[in-house]
């Protein structure tokens, strides 16, 4: 049976090996470039380096069904946006020789549609590579997701305009949970899923209290988390911009804390997070009371997530020791809010 899992998945990846070489034949990139793959998650993600200019880039080859044209198309005009507005560094968007951004590429063998783009390659080093350097740039991370934040608060983007997912109480937590629901996350036995479910319930009834006005809710990064976060110095870049969507504000933090939500240091992440949000924005005392619901929803979202991707590095290294430490913080949320 795990031969057979083996064989299906090498299979997968040769499928996108090949998707990657017919899409790279769409840009002024040199033919002979070494393309070698960094990242499987929701998307195939490769590094390509060109022999001679030693040029670097970056090709995301996206899963098929996770998003379609019309998303890839929003997430890419929302990145123009961020550049022509704000000095944050991010990746450019290399335009193929068809003049087109987005190329759309259908499998040889199904009827698959895989949606590529084309990035600058930033240089940096991953946040993710170093944690005990979090507190040097969490205010700047907190000022990052301001600015962002002030950016949507100024072109008032709204979810007419922009065809990006709804990161809601029914997208993470629903039964058709985006990432996988938490109740197929590794090892939950029934003691945990009934506080599981106790803390779910509590998230849904408190984020229908708190509302989604335009002072708290909008287009957001969504995934502003250590592995997309690159040092150079002193100085930030984010990466990564493909599960930008609509959610609260205060989503952007809690993405922030993914996969570290259990750790001592995290209440000293979010006062240095929150010092450097409200140099730039303003946050009211009702918003900061609530900031533990939104890690908690992060962490169910990622106790789904773990489930449903457990044949990624992530999942594995997390494993069912994820579930465990997730429990200890549903527990100690009942406690505030229960």
């Amino acid at each position: 049976m795990a031969k057979i899992l083996q064989d299906q998945q090498q299979a997968i990846f040769n499928q996108y090996d090949q998707i990657a070489s017919r899409a790279l034949a769409n840009y002024a990139i040199d033919p002979r470039a070494v393309v070698r793959p960094l990242n499987y998650s929701e998307n195939v993600v490769y590094l390509i380096e060109e022999r001679d200019s030693k040029t670097r880039f970056i090709l995301r080859v996206g899963k098929p069904d996770y998003h379609n044209n019309g998303e890839v198309e929003a997430e890419l005009a929302w990145m123009s946006i961020v550049k022509k507005e704000s000095k944050i560094e991010i990746p450019d968007v290399v335009k193929g020789i068809n003049g087109k951004y987005v190329q759309k590429l259908l499998s040889d063998e199904s009827d698959a549609i895989y949606y590529c783009v084309l990035f600058t390659f930033l240089s940096g080093q991953s946040l993710d590579d170093d944690l005990n350097a979090l507190p040097i740039y969490f205010e700047q991370i907190g000022e990052i997701a301001a600015e962002f934040h002030n950016i949507n608060s100024k072109n008032l983007i709204r979810l007419g305009d922009f065809k990006r997912p709804v990161w809601n109480y029914e997208t993470t937590l629903g039964v058709d949970a985006k990432w996988g629901r938490w109740q197929e996350g590794l090892g939950i036995d029934d003691q945990k899923m009934n506080v599981f479910q106790r803390v779910a319930d509590i998230i849904q009834k408190r984020l229908e209290r708190f509302g989604v006005n335009d002072d708290r809710f909008g287009l957001i990064h969504a995934d502003l988390r250590t592995v997309n976060l690159l040092t150079e110095g002193e100085k930030l870049k984010v990466i990564d911009f493909d599960d930008c969507g609509f959610s609260w504000y205060l989503y952007d933090l809690a993405a922030s804390l993914s996969f570290i939500e259990h750790m001592d240091y995290v209440p000293k992440l979010v006062k240095l997070w929150l010092s450097g949000y409200r140099k730039h924005r303003y946050l009211s005392l009702e918003e900061e009371h609530e900031i533990p619901t939104f890690i908690m929803m992060r962490r169910l979202a990622l106790l789904g997530w773990v489930g449903s991707h457990s044949d990624t590095e992530t999942a594995k290294e997390m494993g069912r020791d994820f579930t465990i430490k997730t429990e200890r913080l549903a527990k100690y949320y009942l406690k505030l809010f229960s």
